[in-house]
């Protein structure tokens, strides 16, 4: 898996993807970081990592198609087979949604499909849960298509709201679930155990026996 990373503020997901490489428990290789405003926190991780980074900001292209061939051109240009949207808030072009169908992730800090769509990301999340009044939220890993917090889910964990929550406190919970479970859902895809029938995600457990041979008397 050559992996891209596509990030928007600090960085902590694409830290917690880039250390699992490192350690070696995902099995992929980090070819870049795709950010879509300058100065925001991922770039500086990038270049501590010594990892190629670029900013590829919508604004400055005359549509969304413009603005998804640039995207395309970078991916490409880097020899990238996946992409990891970790803290990413651009809405990502239907042309790179297709020609990475099936091999784009996302997550999302809730459990989805409560508290997704557009605008819901980050703080705002965390303070439509607490006002809604839920007893969980949660991580979802999911594929993106091509709208808003909409592919179908490869990975949920709950995490329990508590009564005396604030939107910083429920966040603080919730990173360190994000940052375990996120490397876990792309070592899935990197090791091939992966397969989507519509909006279902099934897994294979790694190199499983082949059905034995039909015998006959």
């Amino acid at each position: 898996m050559r992996l891209a990373l596509f990030a928007s503020g600090g960085g902590t997901n694409c830290q917690a993807i880039l250390d699992a490489i490192a350690e070696g428990t995902l099995d992929a290789t980090a070819v870049c970081l795709i950010a879509d405003r300058a100065g925001c926190g991922a770039l500086q991780r990038a270049d501590a990592a010594g990892l190629p980074s670029h900013v590829i900001a919508p604004g400055s292209y005359a549509d969304a198609p413009a603005f998804g061939q640039a995207l395309l051109e970078t991916l490409d240009g880097h020899d990238a087979t996946f992409v990891a949207l970790a803290g990413y808030l651009s809405k990502i072009p239907p042309v790179v949604v297709d020609a990475f169908t099936h091999r784009m992730l996302n997550v999302h800090p809730a459990l989805l499909p409560a508290f997704g769509g557009q605008g819901m990301y980050g703080r705002h999340v965390h303070e439509a849960v607490l006002a809604y009044g839920s007893r969980w939220s949660g991580v979802t890993i999911h594929v993106v298509d091509e709208q808003y917090d909409h592919g179908p889910v490869v990975l949920q964990e709950p995490v329990p709201v508590y009564p005396d929550d604030t939107p910083d406190t429920l966040a603080r919970r919730i990173h360190p679930v994000e940052h375990r479970l996120y490397p876990h859902a792309l070592q899935r895809f990197a090791a091939g155990e992966v397969r989507i029938d519509g909006r279902h995600v099934r897994f294979t457990p790694p190199h499983a026996p082949s059905s034995p041979e039909p015998t006959h008397d």
